[in-house]
């Protein structure tokens, strides 16, 4: 079965206290689900359309843990605590 990997990328950040909020509860419940920092900070270089903006790379076992993951009751705990705080786009892709 192949890895997974959920990419965030943020748009903008408006309120960094609610990204602090979701950061306190987010991290512990993607790695209660199997989930594997690898990268998380501002990006070093972007090209194209790229934003300089925060970026997270996040290793699962399976598309079906990261999107278990992603819809758990912890992580949707997490959402709300971020609210408006931030426009991104959330992508989960299957490793090659």
């Amino acid at each position: 079965m192949a890895k997974a990997y959920w990419i965030s990328a943020y748009r903008s950040i408006s309120d960094p206290d609610k990204l602090a909020a979701y950061a306190k509860l987010a991290g512990p419940s993607i790695s209660a689900a199997g989930g594997r920092f690898l990268a998380r900070n501002v990006a070093a270089k972007t090209y194209e359309a790229g934003v300089a903006q925060r970026t997270v790379l996040i290793e699962f076992d399976s598309v079906e843990a990261a999107i278990a993951a992603h819809d758990s009751p912890g992580y949707k705990a997490a959402l709300d605590a971020l609210g408006d705080g931030a426009v991104r786009d959330i992508r989960i892709v299957e490793g090659v």
